[in-house]
């Protein structure tokens, strides 16, 4: 019996002691997430939309592929005398350099959407800023203008993206709303994702060679100027330094 009783307090005492160490453990991986979680808080952010007490947004065109509807995108915009921003990759403005003249001699903003259209977040730092500075040299060799704005192709950043971005002087773009014309919807439909989502401030992703998008500009560009809203380029709806970026991606300038 006596033997039983110091056994049985033997394996109390393991117990306890197993039970201590998953404590411990516990406490150890409480911690580090903890640490992952404060880390990921330090995750950089590119502008998504800004903060504006006027009814501004921009209207943006990527043109990496086609360039079929760039003439008539030009003529509408003459027509609503509104001025808009174009994410040009560099091996589109290889192939289409007439284009990339008229849209600069239109009054356009001009900006990066890297040289040749990969995910740049696969790439190293120096193959990024490859991508970066290939684009830019390409259109200041035609324009005399040099980039200052880019949007990384697919959405895709990470830290990385975004610091090589800015060491060569490029602020990182994205979204606020998505019209998903390359997903080829209806006039309607592109006209409706637009109207739903705008704000102030708001930055609005198109394509230069989707299929409705030039059926659908002119009524939508309407609707809102009758709401009261303004078009500019990106960089006119940017707050210079000092600003900071919330956790959505607006951009708010901040007070002196």
């Amino acid at each position: 019996m006596k033997r039983y009783c110091i056994l049985t307090k033997k394996s109390l005492l393991a117990a306890a002691a197993v039970a201590l160490s998953l404590i411990f453990v516990l406490v150890v991986f409480s911690l580090r997430d903890g640490l992952v979680a404060a880390l990921a808080g330090a995750r950089k952010l590119p502008i998504y939309c800004t903060e504006q007490s006027e009814k501004k947004i921009a209207f943006t065109f990527d043109a990496a592929w086609g360039a079929d509807d760039t003439d008539e995108l030009l003529a509408i915009f003459k027509k609503e005398n509104i001025h808009v921003t174009f994410f040009l990759v560099g091996e589109w403005v290889d192939r289409y350099p007439d284009k990339v003249r008229a849209i600069a001699a239109a009054g356009h903003e001009l900006a990066n959407h890297s040289d040749s259209h990969p995910h740049l977040t696969n790439l190293s730092r120096e193959k990024i800023a490859e991508q970066l500075q290939g684009c830019n040299e390409k259109i200041k060799a035609l324009t005399g203008a040099t980039p200052t704005l880019l949007r990384p192709p697919y959405g895709d950043y990470n830290n990385a993206v975004i610091e090589t971005a800015e060491s060569v002087g490029l602020q990182t773009i994205q979204w606020s709303v998505d019209s998903l014309d390359w997903k080829d919807l209806s006039a309607e439909e592109i006209t409706a994702r637009v109207t739903a989502g705008v704000q102030p401030g708001g930055i609005v992703l198109f394509h230069n060679a989707a299929k409705h998008t030039p059926e659908a500009l002119p009524g939508l560009i309407q609707s809102l100027k009758a709401q009261g809203y303004a078009f500019v380029p990106v960089g006119e709806l940017l707050h210079p330094a000092p600003f900071t970026i919330d956790h959505t991606g607006k951009q708010i300038p901040e007070t002196k």
